[in-house]
């Protein structure tokens, strides 16, 4: 993958372009979730290279994209814009894992002509009709609650909820190595606040596939995937053998959903 960045009155947002690129293949842009970065799709990246256009990046506020001033869904969205003008893609395959979900369904309230198909990997919906005032109120307080823990005892409780591979483990603590306690308890906090700001009801005119792994357990996305699933009727897979970073535990089974998913959808 081939590392370029995109300069915003705010900060510096790094993003990697896949090494083959033809202009008439749909392109794929992986969002990473919260505290993680575009390392988590190595796996994919091997996988879907010259089968399709790759992008990713480390968001605002994450990984390299740091020093970042604010956050909010509505300026990550405008950033994934000027990406696409720069790249010259007019639609993308949107990947996300659990925030990185978010990225996406923010672009298409703005911009719903701009994303092709949907694939989420432990993401849970917007719409204001899945999240109860006791949601809403306990999603508040993770920023002040985080701080009550050390650091290096947080992150490993946070990487063994969301991993249960030692591949995954070691990513994800990889991943959020580079975060001071401050740094790490102040994105949690920013990342969830702009997300109940920004919850709204969404109208889909795309394919959408959920997934989580088999030993979800973070929070209640099981919970929440469910109801998406019912609501909608949207296709529910279950990766197996992969908890909350889904497509790091089990990259091979996750490339097999994803590349079904798309042949069957937009016939690729």
């Amino acid at each position: 993958m081939r590392e370029q960045s995109i300069k915003t009155e705010r900060g510096t947002v790094y993003y990697w372009l896949s090494e083959e690129w033809e202009p008439e293949r749909d392109t794929i842009f992986f969002f990473p979730g919260l505290t993680a970065d575009h390392t988590m799709f190595v796996p994919q990246f091997d996988y879907f290279e010259g089968k399709y256009n790759l992008i990713a990046w480390d968001a605002p506020c994450h990984g390299k994209s740091r020093p970042y001033e604010g956050f909010s869904f509505a300026d990550t969205s405008e950033v994934i814009v000027r990406i696409l003008d720069k790249t010259g893609v007019r639609r993308i395959i949107g990947v996300g894992q659990s925030l990185g979900g978010y990225y996406i369904q923010a672009l298409m309230l703005r911009h719903p002509e701009l994303v092709q198909a949907f694939i989420g990997i432990g993401t849970t919906p917007y719409g204001r009709q899945y999240y109860s005032p006791s949601d809403q109120f306990w999603l508040r307080q993770v920023g002040w609650m985080s701080m009550c823990y050390p650091i290096q005892m947080m992150k490993q409780a946070v990487a063994k909820q969301a991993a249960c591979t030692p591949a995954g483990y070691d990513n994800m603590m990889a991943m959020t190595a580079c975060y001071g306690k401050r740094e790490y308890c102040h994105l949690m906090q920013m990342a969830y606040h702009a997300f109940l700001e920004d919850n709204r009801d969404l109208a889909w005119h795309c394919p959408v596939l959920i997934t989580h792994g088999e030993y979800e357990r973070t929070g209640k996305v099981r919970i929440y995937c469910d109801m998406w699933h019912r609501q909608t009727g949207f296709p529910l897979v279950i990766v197996g053998h992969a908890s909350h970073n889904a497509n790091v535990d089990n990259p091979r089974e996750m490339n097999r959903i994803m590349e079904t998913f798309l042949r069957d959808n937009i016939g690729r």
